[in-house]
């Protein structure tokens, strides 16, 4: 990162961190960057493919002779392309992270808590993770300890990128994230950092499912599903957008099977896929997993 002047890469990490991940990719031709700036921009781009599950782009772009954390994010996209290379990508990572030249680069120590994450293993994330050193690894940490059901621990990683800069649009998600966690008052204080993102910014399936699991919160679900809709709109395969609009049509009242049987298709592996759950157990499932 430059030492002085702007941010060079301030625009497409932003559209990156509130999910605008196509206007990343859009606006990643930035000139005149120095050489850990170009790695970085490019781990931002493909992170975006990967997000738009353009997993094969970016296994078969990034080669053997990439940066390590370009090697990490295409060992992500492995990850997630398909559940047979988990293993493979897990020893990897391990081999990775085990070698002392480059084992404690942020960007390997993020995907390995992404995966381990994914993978429910949440001490094992947290041994690459918790040390932080850079605002992506402890709004991670925020993610991993809400999951953890320990707020008090997620408190603690805010209360760090609140120091380091308060007005950072992942300081502000992940206060989003905990207000949402503890529930209660803290709902409308969520409900409120959503939407001045959707003021600021262009709407996006992430902020749309923000406000939309704070209105359920609230039992406005006729205007949580009016923010679903709009989100589906933009993804119709988005797994989150799915799921809540399954919950938010079990409250109204309303069919939820299609919607049910889009998750199927396209995330067989949701936790909301093959249980014939309440209404009552799904929401709750639904509101621990929003972040």
């Amino acid at each position: 990162m430059a030492s002085t002047g702007p941010d060079p890469l301030f625009g497409l990490r932003n559209n990156f961190y509130i999910g605008a991940y196509q206007a990343a990719i859009n606006n990643s031709d930035v000139p005149n960057l120095s050489a850990d700036d170009a790695v970085e921009r490019d781990t931002l781009v493909y992170r975006s493919y990967i997000a738009l599950a353009s997993y094969q782009l970016v296994i078969s772009e990034i080669d053997d002779s990439a940066a390590t954390p370009l090697q990490a994010v295409k060992l992500l996209a492995l990850y997630l392309s398909s559940p047979d290379n988990k293993e493979t990508v897990i020893t990897s990572l391990h081999e990775l992270l085990g070698d002392s030249a480059i084992g404690n680069n942020p960007i390997l120590r993020l995907i390995a808590g992404i995966v381990f994450m994914h993978e429910q293993d949440y001490n094992e994330a947290l041994k690459h993770t918790n040390a932080g050193g850079t605002m992506e690894l402890h709004a991670l940490n925020v993610q991993i300890f809400i999951k953890m059901h320990r707020s008090d621990y997620a408190e603690k990683q805010l209360r760090i990128m609140q120091q380091a800069d308060e007005d950072h649009t992942l300081t502000q998600l992940a206060n989003a994230w905990l207000n949402l966690a503890v529930g209660g008052s803290k709902i409308q204080e969520a409900y409120l950092i959503f939407q001045d993102f959707s003021e600021k910014n262009q709407m996006t399936s992430p902020i749309l499912n923000g406000k939309a699991v704070c209105c359920m919160h609230m039992g406005n679900f006729d205007e949580a599903e009016t923010l679903l809709l709009e989100a589906l709109n933009k993804d119709t395969k988005d797994s989150e957008t799915l799921a809540n609009l399954v919950v938010c049509s079990l409250h109204l009242g309303k069919p939820s099977t299609r919607y049910l049987s889009q998750l199927k298709i396209s995330h067989p592996d949701h936790m909301l896929v093959g249980r014939a759950a309440s209404a009552e157990e799904i929401f709750d499932r639904a509101v621990q997993t929003v972040a």
